[in-house]
């Protein structure tokens, strides 16, 4: 039986192993409580995305293991489970990149996230009117092919699509990459009220702070592998650390980027 007082996800101390050679993660722990927005801070390589795929069960795709440590999906263990019985139990990733199909129109691609429901075709429907209702930028161009329609549209695609399996539990990699701060600000605006309105909770997997952290309640972050700062979203964003190596500001002000990267070899959380 599931202990109605954990979290709904809980990774502890995995380690991960690409090609049975390289370790990528070290000793991850982190929680998502039911309802939460969690973001996963890091940069380019940290080892954010590969996370999210031990949780979303994608590694072996890519020959990687989770070595050690286990996760835990509303009190259950996940290794026995497959990436699709965990997509019926309401996990779903969004991947970076968005990965719409370019050759179906933008409802056709939200008609694919809904391919493992049983729950009927009038259900299905109503569901795409909820995205619409979210996204009515997608309405306008449901009849557009997705490999067409501007990035932003794309990221709102592949989040309608998760939308469309029912998910308790959203894990979003990278939603801000490559899009416009305006739209950036509309799709975090959309997460928030997907949180609220609907139940869902997210982690995100980000490289922009400053907007991670102004919509999420919890932060971790992540550095060659491992978890070396956690905490509330709004302590972090007033951590002196955070504001240096992350939102590119100290107690001096605004800092170049050449020297927070100096500065970096000093960090106080890896003295």
């Amino acid at each position: 039986m599931a202990d109605a007082t954990a979290p709904l996800l809980a990774v502890n101390n995995i380690e991960v192993i690409y090609d049975h050679i390289i370790l990528v993660l070290k000793g991850v722990s982190l929680t998502v409580p039911e309802g939460g927005i969690v973001t996963l801070l890091g940069a380019n390589g940290a080892g954010k995305t590969t996370t999210l795929k031990a949780i979303s069960k994608l590694l072996q795709s890519e020959r990687g293991d989770v070595t050690k440590g286990t996760i835990e999906y509303r009190g259950e263990r996940t290794n026995a489970l497959s990436a699709t019985e965990l997509v019926k139990r309401g996990v779903i990733q969004v991947m970076e990149g968005r990965h719409c199909f370019a050759h179906l129109t933008v409802e056709e691609n939200l008609m694919t996230g809904g391919h493992t429901r049983t729950d009927g075709r009038r259900a299905v429907a109503a569901d795409i009117d909820l995205v619409y209702s979210y996204f009515p930028r997608l309405k306008e161009r449901r009849l557009a092919q997705a490999g067409y329609v501007s990035g932003g549209e794309q990221q709102m695609t592949a989040i309608g699509r998760a939308l469309m399996a029912k998910p308790n539990l959203i894990l979003l990699d990278e939603p801000s990459m490559g899009l416009a701060p305006q739209l950036v600000e509309e799709i975090f605006e959309i997460v928030k009220r997907l949180n609220q309105n609907e139940g869902v909770s997210f982690l995100l997997a980000e490289q922009n702070a400053n907007i991670a952290l102004r919509y999420s309640n919890y932060g971790y972050i992540m550095e060659n592998g491992r978890i070396v700062l956690d905490g509330q979203a709004s302590a972090l964003r007033q951590n002196e650390d955070v504001k240096e190596f992350y939102l590119g500001l100290s107690s001096a002000g605004r800092k170049s980027y050449r020297d927070v990267k100096h500065y970096r070899r000093r960090k106080r959380w890896l003295s």
